[in-house]
C-alpha cells in the first residue's frame, strides 16, 4: 500500500526531463555525424558538395574528420557533447543535470572558439604556437556549417541547464533567447570592432605601439575650439558633435509636428503625408545631395533664379555644416515620425478626457497629459537621429567641402591617400564616446519613469484637438518642409528623362531603357539592362534581411523591457554600439574580422544580411522599446497567469499591440538595406554587388542619367513593398476607431 504514494513522490522530486534536452542533444548529433564540418566554398545551399560527401575532407563531418583527416583536436568538442549525453541520462536530479550542463555547454562552446582562433590554414595562427607544440601537418579552413550548428547546440545546453537550474523561473524560451542575442551581438558587433579597435595600438608592420594612439588623441585637428575663441575651423570632433544636436533636434521637432499632423488634426491629404515622410529615408544619399545642389548651389535652378530676378550673387553656403545640416534632417525626419507615430497613436484618450473633465483647457492637456506620455518616443527619437548624424556618410561627403565630420575622416584615413589606421580607431573611439554619453543621458531622462496607457481596457474616447496654437504651429512647420520635399523629388525623377541633368534638358527615355531594357529570345525573357542583376540581388538580400531585423529587434526589446537579467543594460548598450559605429568602419572592421578562420564570409550573401541585421536592428529595438513602455505589464502577467509560456505570451499577446513597431523596423531595416552605402562599398562582390555600390561605380563612369533612373526606379519600388508591409502587417487595434475631437469656433471640442 505504500509503494504507490512512494513512488508518486519520488516521480515528482525527480520528474522526467522535458523534451527540449533531446533536441540539444540531436542537433548536436546532426552537426558531427551529417553536416559539413567546414566552409564550402561553392556554398552549403549550392549542395555541390554532396559529390564529395563524406570522404572529401573539404566536405567531411567533424567525426570523420578526426578518424579519416587527422583534425583531432575536433575530438574535445565532441568529448563534451557525449559528456553532456551521459549527464542527460544519468543524472535524474534536475540541479544537478542543470550545473552539469552549463558547465559542459560553456566548455564546448570555449573549446570551438579556442580551437577556431588557434589553428587556421596554414597550422597554428601565431609562430610562436610553433615552437610551444611543434608544427602543424596541416590546417584546417573556416566554419562551416557542422562547425556553427555545433556552436548552437552547446548554446542550447548551457540554456537548458540554467532552466533545470530554475533561473528566470526556468524559462528555457526566455534563457535560450538571451542567449543566442547575446552570442550573436559578441560575434557581429564586438568581435569586429575589436579587430578594428586594435589598430589603434598597432604600427603598420603589426607590432602593437601606443605612439600612434597617443599622437591622433591628442591632435589639434581634432579637439581644436578654435570656432569659440574666433577662428573659422573647430576641430572634427566638436564639429561633428554640433551638428548632431542641431540635426537631432531638428528631426525630432519635425517628426512630432508631422505625427501630430497624421493623428491629431484633420489634414485632408494623411495618406498622402505619410508617403512623403518616408521618401526620404527611400532614397540613396547621395542623390538627395545632388538634388539640393542643383537647387541651391551655384548653378542651381533657385540660386540662378534669384541671381537673374534680383542681382543676389552666387554662393557657396550650401557647401559645408549649413548644407549637410539641411541634408540631414531631410533624411532623418522619417525615422524620427516613424518612431513617434506609434508612440502619439499610443497616448490614451480617456486620460486626456479626464484632464478636460477636471476644467483643464486644451493647452494645459496637451503640455501636461500628452506631451509627458510622449517622452519615451521623443527620447529615442532624439537619439536615434543623433546617431545617424554621427554616422551619416553619404551627406558629409557630397556637401561637406572642407568641413569634414569623424565619419568622412574616418573614410580618408583607411582609404586615403595618407593611410592610418590608428588615426581611424581613434577616430571610431572618439565617435563611440559622444554616441554612449547621449546614450547614459537618455536613460537618466527617463529613469524609471511609468509610461504605460495601453492596459487591455477598452478605451472607446477621442483624442484630445490640439491647442490652436499648436495647430497653426504644426501647419506651418510641416506644410512648407512637404513642399520642400516635393521640390528635391521633383527634381531627382525629372532628372532620369533628360539627356544631361543641367546642361541638356531634352526629354529621353534612354536612361530607363538602358538600365532595365527587357528583350525576348528563344530562351524568353532576356534582362538586357545593365541593372538588372544588381537590382535583384538587392532585392533578395533586402528582403532576407529586413523581416530577420524586425524578428530579432521586437524580441530584444521585449527582453530588454520585460525580463530581468544580469547584464541587461551591457546587452541594450551593445546593440546601440553597432547602430553608432559609422559605416565605413563597420565595413572595414567586417573586412578584417570575416575574410580568414575561424569565420570567413567576405564575398558572399551571408555577411551583407548579418551586416544589415545588426547595423539596423538599434532602430528597431529603440522603436520596440518605447512601444512596450506604453503597454501595461499586467498583460503579459495575465498571459503566464493562464498557463500561456513566453513564446506564446510574446506572439498572441505582445506582437498584436507592437504592431506600429513592427512596421517602422520592416520598413527602417528595408530601405536602409537598399541604400546604404558606406558599409557595403567594402563588402559586395562580383556575385553579390548591391544597388548603391553599382550606382557609384556609374557616377564614377560619368553616367549620371543612368545613376538618377536607377536611384529613381528604386524609389518607386522601395514605396510599392513599403506599402505591402504596411498591408501584411496591418494597424494596432486599441479602440474601434482613431477619432479626432473636432474644434468648435468656441474653442471646445465636438465629437468627430
Amino acid at each position: 500500500m505504500t509503494l504507490a504514494p512512494a513512488s508518486g513522490f519520488a516521480a515528482s522530486a525527480n520528474p522526467p526531463p522535458p523534451r527540449r534536452l533531446d533536441a540539444a542533444l540531436l542537433l548536436g548529433l546532426l552537426a558531427f555525424l551529417i553536416l559539413p564540418w567546414h566552409r564550402i566554398e561553392g556554398g552549403f545551399f549550392g549542395f555541390r558538395w554532396l559529390a564529395g560527401f563524406p570522404s572529401d575532407p573539404d566536405t567531411a563531418p567533424g567525426l570523420l574528420q578526426i578518424l579519416l583527416h587527422g583534425r583531432i583536436w575536433l575530438l574535445a568538442p565532441l568529448l563534451a557533447l557525449a559528456a553532456a549525453a551521459w549527464a542527460r541520462f544519468a543524472l535524474k536530479d534536475p540541479d544537478a543535470r542543470g550545473r552539469a550542463w552549463v558547465r559542459l555547454g560553456a566548455l564546448g562552446l570555449a573549446l570551438l572558439t579556442i580551437q577556431g582562433f588557434l589553428i587556421g590554414f596554414m597550422g597554428w595562427s601565431w609562430l610562436w604556437l610553433d615552437g610551444l607544440f611543434g608544427e602543424l601537418s596541416q590546417g584546417q579552413p573556416a566554419m562551416g556549417a557542422g562547425a556553427v550548428t555545433a556552436g548552437a547546440a552547446f548554446l542550447l545546453i548551457f540554456s537548458f541547464g540554467l532552466a533545470d537550474r530554475g533561473v528566470l523561473r526556468g524559462d528555457a524560451f526566455v534563457i535560450s533567447s538571451i542567449a543566442f542575442l547575446a552570442a550573436l551581438v559578441a560575434i557581429f558587433v564586438f568581435y569586429p570592432v575589436t579587430r578594428m579597435l586594435v589598430g589603434a595600438f598597432q604600427d603598420f608592420d603589426g607590432s602593437f605601439t601606443t605612439a600612434g594612439f597617443t599622437r591622433n588623441m591628442a591632435s589639434s585637428s581634432i579637439w581644436s575650439l578654435g570656432c569659440v575663441i574666433g577662428e573659422t575651423r573647430c576641430g572634427v570632433a566638436w564639429r561633428t558633435l554640433w551638428l548632431a544636436l542641431m540635426t537631432a533636434t531638428g528631426a525630432t521637432t519635425l517628426g512630432l509636428c508631422f505625427a501630430l499632423l497624421a493623428t491629431r488634426t484633420r489634414f485632408p491629404f494623411k495618406k498622402g503625408l505619410r508617403l512623403l515622410t518616408i521618401l526620404p529615408i527611400i532614397t540613396p544619399p547621395f542623390v538627395v545631395g545632388l538634388a539640393l545642389v542643383l537647387l541651391f548651389g551655384r548653378s542651381g535652378v533657385i540660386t540662378q533664379g534669384l541671381s537673374s530676378l534680383f542681382g543676389v550673387e552666387p554662393g557657396r553656403w550650401l557647401y559645408g555644416l549649413t548644407g549637410v545640416w539641411i541634408a540631414q534632417v531631410l533624411s532623418f525626419t522619417p525615422v524620427a515620425f516613424l518612431i513617434l507615430i506609434g508612440v502619439v497613436e499610443g497616448v490614451s484618450p480617456s486620460m486626456e478626457e479626464a484632464s478636460q473633465t477636471l476644467r483643464a483647457d486644451r493647452w494645459r492637456t496637451f503640455a501636461q497629459v500628452s506631451l509627458p506620455l510622449m517622452k519615451p518616443g521623443l527620447a529615442n527619437a532624439f537619439l536615434i537621429s543623433f546617431i545617424e548624424s554621427m554616422a551619416d556618410f553619404g551627406n558629409p561627403l557630397v556637401l561637406g567641402g572642407s568641413h569634414g565630420v569623424l565619419s568622412t575622416e574616418i573614410f580618408f584615413a583607411v582609404v586615403g591617400a595618407s593611410t592610418d589606421p590608428s588615426r581611424a580607431a581613434v577616430l571610431a573611439i572618439i565617435l563611440l564616446g559622444f554616441t554612449l554619453t547621449a546614450f547614459m543621458a537618455q536613460r537618466l531622462w527617463l529613469g524609471k519613469k511609468n509610461f504605460a496607457t495601453v492596459s487591455g481596457k477598452g478605451d472607446p474616447g477621442q483624442h484630445a484637438a490640439l491647442p490652436e496654437g499648436v495647430r497653426r504651429l504644426v501647419y506651418a512647420v510641416t506644410i512648407p518642409w512637404l513642399l520642400f520635399t516635393v521640390t528635391v523629388y521633383a527634381m531627382i525623377f525629372a532628372g532620369g528623362f533628360v539627356k544631361t541633368w543641367g546642361l541638356d534638358h531634352s526629354l529621353t527615355f534612354g536612361h530607363y531603357l538602358r538600365a532595365f531594357g527587357v528583350s525576348w529570345g528563344d530562351q524568353g525573357i532576356l534582362w538586357t539592362g545593365v541593372a538588372w542583376n544588381s537590382f535583384w540581388t538587392t532585392m533578395k538580400i533586402a528582403l532576407i534581411a529586413a523581416p530577420l531585423t524586425a524578428a530579432v529587434g521586437m524580441l530584444t526589446a521585449w527582453l530588454i523591457v520585460r525580463q530581468n537579467f544580469v547584464g541587461r543594460g551591457l546587452f541594450e548598450f551593445a546593440l546601440m554600439m553597432s547602430f553608432a559605429i559609422p559605416g565605413t568602419v563597420i565595413g572595414v572592421s567586417y573586412v578584417m574580422a570575416f575574410n580568414m578562420p575561424p569565420l570567413e564570409m567576405t564575398g558572399s550573401a551571408l555577411i551583407l544580411v548579418m551586416c544589415f541585421v545588426f547595423r539596423n536592428m538599434p532602430v528597431g529595438v529603440r522603436g520596440g522599446v518605447a512601444a512596450m513602455s506604453q503597454i501595461d505589464k499586467s498583460l503579459d502577467e495575465a498571459s503566464l497567469t493562464l498557463r500561456a509560456d513566453s513564446a506564446r505570451t510574446l506572439r498572441r499577446v505582445a506582437l498584436p499591440l507592437l504592431r506600429p513597431a513592427i512596421t517602422a523596423a520592416l520598413v527602417y531595416a528595408f530601405v536602409r538595406a537598399i541604400t546604404s552605402i558606406s558599409a557595403v562599398i567594402f563588402l559586395v562582390s562580383a556575385q553579390y554587388n548591391m544597388a548603391t555600390a553599382y550606382i557609384v561605380g556609374l557616377v564614377e563612369n560619368g553616367e549620371y542619367g543612368v545613376a538618377i533612373a536607377y536611384s529613381s526606379a528604386l524609389i518607386v519600388v522601395m514605396a510599392a513593398i513599403i506599402s505591402g508591409f504596411q498591408l501584411l502587417v496591418g494597424e494596432r487595434r486599441l479602440r474601434r476607431e482613431n477619432r479626432v475631437a473636432a474644434t468648435s469656433a468656441d474653442g471646445k471640442g465636438a465629437a468627430a
